[in-house]
């Protein structure tokens, strides 16, 4: 950045206990030689005192971020941009921001890549049954003589969900020999063919797909979408993943076909609600897999999202156009 180059006044303000993973030492001191810095702020100190965004041109945030409402806004009257260093813009996102006219960046594209990842991973292993099997081996204390599995090899795949990190996960199955299947309202055919994926409807996804990943945003339309009738559906021995959003399942009609379908195995790595309630059948039924939330950016992995508000800030300070900024009509599609 040249001198003549204008340094905005920044304030960071979102939780601590994830602020020096989020933003690591090395792109804390960038931000800090591009910017004017303030000393950030957690969003209950800013709510105490918002006096503090009196000035401010660029706001960064993460984990707790702060709801910028009429009274925050009314604070913010320099404010040029806000940079987010997490996936949705849902939690500081209200009318009064959007009349505004303020570009908000979201961080989604670098959080999409350890859950696209992690799913990546399960999908390989649902092919295997590698969960069904192995439950199975420690029940009967024996291997099986022939083990019936879908495979890697032209078993077909469902993608709930063509956004960010549906996208990214379509795109890693094309280094392998399978058949992609998605369904997805908001994507048309030619989009899909693109990604090499065939559109379907939701009752082909589940009854043709030896794994099916859910990667659908939670809207009113999308609550509960998954419910018992469909798992029912799924073919023998299949895997289903959610990383997405718990309430896109409907647990209480899941968790009897669960229950009495021991072939399925679900990962669920997010669920409704999160973590489930004590006594839960989720805790003890032996084809259901827990993990608390892992999918998505996790520990030093949280640093992408950090440079990726990094890279934005840079652009925005050179007059260059920001590659992740949030359209308004989309922002609700971000999970």
């Amino acid at each position: 950045m040249t001198r003549e180059q204008h340094r905005p006044v920044t304030l960071l303000v979102m939780e601590e206990r994830r602020r020096d993973e989020v933003y690591p030492k090395v792109v804390r001191a960038e931000l800090e030689s591009l910017t004017r810095w303030r000393e950030p702020l957690t969003r209950e100190q800013l709510a105490s005192d918002p006096s503090a965004l009196d000035g401010v041109e660029v706001l960064l945030s993460g984990w707790g971020a702060p709801q910028l409402d009429s009274v925050l806004l009314g604070h913010a009257t320099s404010l040029r941009a806000v940079l987010v260093a997490a996936g949705s813009v849902r939690p500081l996102t209200t009318p009064e921001f959007w009349a505004r006219e303020i570009p908000i960046v979201s961080a989604a594209a670098a959080n999409a890549i350890p859950v696209a990842e992690f799913t990546l991973a399960q999908i390989l292993l649902g092919l295997k049954q590698v969960h069904r099997i192995s439950r199975e081996l420690r029940e009967r204390q024996a291997y099986p003589p022939d083990p019936r599995v879908a495979g890697g090899y032209r078993s077909k795949v469902g993608l709930l969900g063509l956004g960010e990190i549906g996208v990214l996960v379509a795109s890693h199955l094309r280094n392998f020999d399978v058949e992609v299947l998605a369904s997805d309202p908001v994507v048309d055919a030619a989009k899909a063919a693109d990604l090499g994926v065939r559109l379907v409807e939701l009752d082909e996804l589940f009854s043709s797909c030896a794994v099916v990943s859910l990667h659908a945003p939670l809207l009113p339309e999308t609550e509960g979408l998954v419910n018992g009738d469909l798992v029912a559906r799924l073919e023998p021995g299949a895997t289903l993943i959610n990383t997405a959003r718990g309430a896109v399942v409907d647990e209480s009609s899941v968790i009897p076909v669960l229950a009495e379908r021991q072939d399925l195995t679900a990962i669920l790595d997010v669920t409704f609600p999160e973590p489930p309630v004590a006594g839960s059948p989720l805790y003890t039924l032996p084809n259901v897999v827990l993990t608390p939330h892992l999918a998505g950016a996790m520990s030093a992995e949280r640093g992408r999202m950090g440079e990726l508000v990094a890279a934005e800030l840079r652009r925005l300070i050179l007059g260059h156009p920001l590659q992740h900024a949030v359209a308004p009509a989309a922002a609700h599609l971000r999970a």
